[in-house]
């Protein structure tokens, strides 16, 4: 089977995209950093400096620090593809983050979004 071509794309390039989506919608660049670093356990001096290296896709998540645990949490279509159907891990991964910043551009509170737990 061949590699999707989204792998060997720049996360830098499609950063951009995220944070425009966001700030469509009256959201921030402030949030989609806050939804990566979650994600991904990038500080957020670390996803500046894989934006500035241009790191692709495959590179950007197999060098994440830390991908959270709750992720496993996050259901929902993307594309007209359930997220939770998805078998491929790296684009399970990249669908994760596509469901999350869809969910901050239709105003979803940050605490819904980063599934924190009620107290």
């Amino acid at each position: 089977m061949a590699e999707h071509r989204i792998y060997r794309m720049s996360f830098a390039k499609v950063y951009p995209l995220l944070v425009a989506k966001a700030e469509r919608k009256g959201r921030t660049k402030a949030e989609v950093d806050e939804i990566i670093r979650w994600l991904t356990g990038y500080s957020q001096q670390q996803l500046d400096a894989e934006l500035a290296a241009g790191t692709d896709f495959a590179g950007f998540f197999a060098a994440a620090p830390a991908m959270n645990a709750a992720r496993a949490e996050i259901k929902g279509v993307v594309c007209g593809v359930r997220v939770e159907d998805i078998a491929e891990p790296l684009m399970r991964e990249i669908r994760y983050l596509d469901k999350l910043i869809d969910e901050l551009a239709k105003g979803k509170a940050m605490e819904k979004i980063l599934r924190t737990p009620a107290p």
